[in-house]
């Protein structure tokens, strides 16, 4: 990926989101950074989470710069996922001297029943 072939690791999460941010406006991809989405418990909202990136309206990106991923980051990431009803999701690791990456899939996943709103393009 190309933000962490300029970057290299050993910077914040947040330095990695804006290049990502760039690239991805660059691209013209679009995307929502710090997309708020609501936390339901049985049809009661009990609280809101930020994804990191919510892309075209159907993947979440979750960035981490951490030595190495663990099982509560990926189980982390999935559970976003199942809460917000998104098919597909993306947890990005920029904290190695090579960027590690994992596709998380939804297996709760219920076409045509998202829990988020449309997407603005772009906005960050």
């Amino acid at each position: 990926m190309t933000v962490h072939k300029i970057l290299g690791n050993g910077f914040q999460e947040v330095i990695y989101q804006r290049a990502l941010a760039i690239e991805m406006t660059l691209s013209g991809i679009h995307f929502q950074r710090e997309f708020e989405m609501p936390i339901y418990y049985k049809e009661e909202h009990i609280g809101t989470r930020r994804v990191d990136f919510f892309v075209e309206e159907v993947v979440s990106v979750e960035l981490k710069a951490i030595v190495k991923l663990e099982d509560v980051h990926f189980a982390q990431a999935i559970n976003y996922l199942e809460a917000y009803n998104i098919e597909v999701g993306l947890l990005l690791n920029f904290g190695k001297t090579s960027l590690n990456f994992k596709r998380l899939t939804n297996k709760k996943f219920k076409p045509y029943q998202q829990s988020h709103e449309s997407c603005e393009s772009n906005k960050s």
